[in-house]
């Protein structure tokens, strides 16, 4: 097991990292309890597979649980799931200092997080990430929310948890699109700011997806280093924290043009987005034109999709729509969206000047016949 730290003062926490942590989740989550009470959040399908032993290891420790299963599916961050959620814990007469935990992908994570930060006025949660995705980006840094039909994520809070726990052995059970798709987020944090690392998944990646343990621990625990050392910086998005944002202003836009459902899942909209913020970036002239097709070229070897055009079940694509899209998210200030471009691969920057009919040309290539 590998343990890294979020340094956060008071809230600071652990994440820990390894195969096998499913079945030590209750010796580990013992000490990060206020009473040994558990309320475990989970959707139908990871509950099938890991509910069995994770009861078990909870009750080994002395630890009473209670589980609700939810459906699976980004249409579960939505009020409506919300507030029953609310409510099946408040009828289950949980207390402040219940724990919650979040057993499952983004979806699950994101929307227990958020009724932590709600319930009672604030209950801690636990995080076990069961995706790739999760594992490496959603789980760390204490954002949380649902969506809307405005978009993605823009109703939620900043609520850290007490303790991330990413068993790496979990990772086999997902389908390899679902694992390419987590993937791309570990991508972003050599596109962020780390060329070396970006390098090294130009060599590796195949065996990250293949399954090899000492690739597959070694990207993990890079990825939430990254994460871990700018969410300590900027927890709350004022400034550095942003750059994780890489790829997700364009690829919300897709999301919600493809309905937040199966033709797009959420790390290939970012690996489609990290593209085009690179694309972008090479039209104002502040990077070099192949850093986007190095990029491209790496996405596509490992299988995931760099050309929204040719998606299964893709829409009429239209440049205002994904435009307005793009202008209900989160990082728009005074009208203007903050973008996150690139000087190039692992240079990283923020920018709010951004001449319109760049980013025009961008979509257009990007979605045009």
């Amino acid at each position: 097991m590998k343990t890294l730290t979020v340094p956060l003062a008071e809230r600071t926490y652990p994440i820990h990292i390894g195969p096998g942590l499913l079945a030590r989740a209750g010796e580990l989550l013992a000490p990060v309890l206020r009473r040994p009470s558990v309320a475990v959040v989970t959707d139908h399908t990871v509950g099938a597979l890991y509910r069995a032993p994770l009861e078990a290891s909870l009750k080994a420790a002395g630890i009473a649980s209670r589980f609700i299963e939810l459906p699976p599916g980004e249409s579960s961050k939505s009020f409506a799931t919300l507030e029953r959620l609310l409510d099946i814990l408040l009828e289950a007469r949980v207390e402040r200092s219940t724990t919650l935990v979040a057993l499952g992908g983004g979806v699950i994570g994101d929307l227990t997080g958020f009724a932590a930060a709600i319930l009672l006025r604030g209950v801690d949660f636990v995080q076990i990430p069961t995706t790739l995705l999760a594992q490496v980006d959603s789980s760390v840094g204490g954002k949380t929310g649902i969506n809307t039909r405005h978009g993605k994520n823009l109703v939620g809070a900043f609520h850290q948890p007490r303790l991330v726990l990413a068993d790496t052995g979990v990772l086999d059970t997902l389908s390899p699109r679902d694992l390419r798709s987590g993937y791309a987020e570990v991508v972003k944090y050599g596109v962020i700011d780390d060329p070396a690392f970006f390098a090294w998944l130009e060599e590796n990646g195949p065996a990250v997806l293949a399954g090899d343990g000492d690739a597959r621990a070694h990207a993990i625990a890079t990825s939430c280093a990254a994460k871990a050392r700018i969410v300590g910086a900027d927890e709350r998005e004022s400034g550095q924290r942003a750059l994780l944002n890489l790829g997700h202003t364009f690829g919300h836009a897709l999301e919600a043009e493809t309905g937040f459902g199966p033709t797009l899942l959420h790390g290939e909209a970012v690996g489609l987005g990290m593209i085009m913020a690179l694309d972008l970036s090479a039209r104002l002239g502040v990077a070099p034109a192949g850093d986007a097709r190095r990029l491209s070229a790496h996405l596509a070897a490992c299988g995931l999709p760099v050309d929204p055009r040719t998606l299964a079940d893709a829409p009429s694509w239209d440049v205002d729509r994904l435009l307005a899209h793009m202008g209900h998210d989160k990082k728009v200030s005074d009208g203007r969206v903050t973008y996150v471009l690139a000087r190039g691969i692992g240079a990283a920057y923020l920018e709010r000047n951004v001449d319109p009919d760049r980013v025009r040309e961008t979509l257009g290539a990007a979605v045009l016949p």
